[in-house]
């Protein structure tokens, strides 16, 4: 990867995770209602992993925790806050807030807030893409918590018996909610757990960007090149509590502060920094022009644009009353050969 990536994949993770805090300060400041599940801490994986897929080709479907994999995927950010902010403009044109996320123009299918509920739905799409013939794949993120659902071993059995091109990629951050992994789960490396289904698998450090590009280089292959679904773990770190009304009462300080120091962003911009590729300085004006876009762009437009219109209730609910953005050439009038 040359100096000019590294720039910008730090820049990239730098942006999600000051989106994030902006996020937060919306919502203390009563901008934002409902649900806030934030990504702070868990940065190098959505982006490390989508790095190397194809986005806006291949589809990408998450959990409630959905803000930076749909950025990363190609989502507007202006559209991605605006949802947050509830707004005709968002992305869901503000009927799904935070936990709602979706954009099919970049085939970014959607955050989903029933826990489980992505693992059958990325099965789907990745049968949808063998049937197409195409090399397209479905990548599926997925928490440590909701690995205990039915769905789970529902999907990774169809998905081995039927070779599908789908990539789980498990963002163990040792917690679901409030509890911790060992209190509920028998066996705590989530990779092993997929062996029952002979799905090939491996876990790696989810902190450091490197490891994660190099990771999912090597599953994205696998997966692409037809051989069936592969189950990557990425040990991983959420600095925030699991939602807004969350205190983290139930983790150590000590804990936290082992994995602040091992921050994706830190580490990141220090071997770069060490590379001499940028110096300290170049980073700081780094941070300024983020917050500079985020702040006069991304949360201007969102406070700006119009609220949906209660007469507009029950608009796209149905398909006959589907969102411009949405249609395809067909749909738009192009006859079927």
């Amino acid at each position: 990867m040359n100096a000019s990536d590294q720039k910008r994949l730090l820049r990239e993770m730098i942006f999600y995770r000051r989106f994030e805090e902006r996020s937060f300060e919306a919502y203390m400041e009563r901008k934002i209602g409902g649900f806030l599940h934030l990504y702070s801490g868990q940065e190098a994986v959505a982006t490390g992993v989508l790095e190397m897929a194809r986005c806006g080709y291949d589809y990408v479907i998450t959990g409630y925790r959905d803000h930076v994999h749909a950025l990363k995927a190609g989502a507007p950010a202006r559209e991605v806050m605006a949802e947050l902010y509830g707004k005709e403009t968002g992305s869901s044109r503000g009927r799904g807030g935070s936990m709602h996320i979706f954009d099919p123009t970049v085939n970014f299918m959607g955050g989903y807030a029933l826990v489980g509920q992505p693992f059958p739905l990325a099965a789907g799409l990745a049968l949808a893409c063998k049937h197409k013939g195409t090399d397209q794949i479905a990548i599926c993120f997925l928490g440590d918590g909701a690995n205990n659902q039915g769905t789970f071993h529902e999907t990774m059995n169809m998905a081995s018996v039927w070779k599908l091109p789908v990539l789980f990629v498990c963002e163990n951050n040792l917690y679901a909610i409030g509890t911790r992994i060992e209190r509920s789960t028998a066996v705590t490396d989530q990779y092993k757990r997929v062996a029952a289904y002979d799905i090939p698998s491996s876990q790696h450090d989810g902190q450091d960007i490197d490891v994660v590009m190099a990771a999912a280089t090597d599953a994205i292959a696998h997966v692409r090149s037809g051989r069936g679904p592969y189950f990557i773990e990425f040990m991983t770190y959420r600095q925030r509590g699991h939602s807004m009304s969350d205190s983290n009462a139930y983790r150590s300080k000590e804990e936290e502060r082992l994995w602040m120091e091992r921050d994706p962003l830190k580490i990141y911009g220090g071997r770069l920094k060490k590379a001499k590729v940028l110096t300290e300085k170049d980073i700081a004006a780094m941070e300024k022009s983020v917050l500079e876009e985020i702040e006069n762009d991304v949360v201007r437009f969102a406070e700006e644009s119009p609220e949906p219109r209660v007469e507009d209730l029950n608009k796209y609910c149905l398909d006959d009353q589907p969102d411009p953005r949405w249609i395809g050439p067909l749909a738009q009038g192009e006859q079927h050969g």
